[in-house]
């Protein structure tokens, strides 16, 4: 008989909750002169693979990015705050929330958000094959809030690939090769 894993026990938000800082230079700018974003984006999946590695207990891949909003621009000699934490969990999969702040690396003024996003992980075993993650137990309003939020969005994704797959197979059948 086929013993059927049990589910791991819960892991609070602040247990993998982190934040990850970076000191914007010259190599971080665009040709505008500001940061690139894919400096920042980078930054974002880099401090949401530690949250994602940390709730999951092991590897975990960037499965998708859900949105990334940039909301101000950041300078070279920008303090940038990478906040992230475990917004909700699957079988196997993790939403992970992240705020962007940004603040003077020489001014004592508090910082300010420039951007945020969500993104999918997935917990992967050696072989690169999908293992069990805890599920996150929400420890305040806020991060119940955002547990609630992000099933909104794992909803709307599931039914934007399901309305994307139905438009092809209908398009293939009509004869369109594209």
């Amino acid at each position: 008989m086929t013993e059927i894993p049990a589910e791991p026990p819960g892991k609070p938000t602040s247990a993998s909750r982190t934040t990850l800082s970076h000191i914007m230079t010259a190599n971080d700018t665009n040709l505008l002169g500001t940061v690139h974003g894919g400096v920042i984006m980078k930054l974002v999946d880099d401090a949401a693979g530690a949250v994602a590695g940390r709730h999951s207990g092991g590897p975990a891949v960037t499965a998708s990015m859900d949105e990334m909003a940039f909301l101000a621009p950041v300078r070279v000699g920008d303090l940038v705050h990478v906040k992230a934490q475990c917004n909700w969990t699957g079988r196997s999969s993790m939403e992970i929330g992240v705020r962007v702040l940004a603040e003077r690396w020489n001014e004592s003024t508090p910082a300010t958000q420039v951007g945020s996003a969500y993104l999918v992980f997935a917990a992967v075993d050696a072989d690169g094959k999908p293992r069990t993650v805890p599920p996150v137990l929400p420890e305040t309003e806020r991060d119940e809030r955002r547990y609630q939020e992000a099933q909104i969005r794992r909803t709307h994704r599931l039914a934007r690939r399901q309305a994307i797959m139905a438009l092809r197979e209908e398009r293939s059948a009509r004869g369109f090769d594209d």
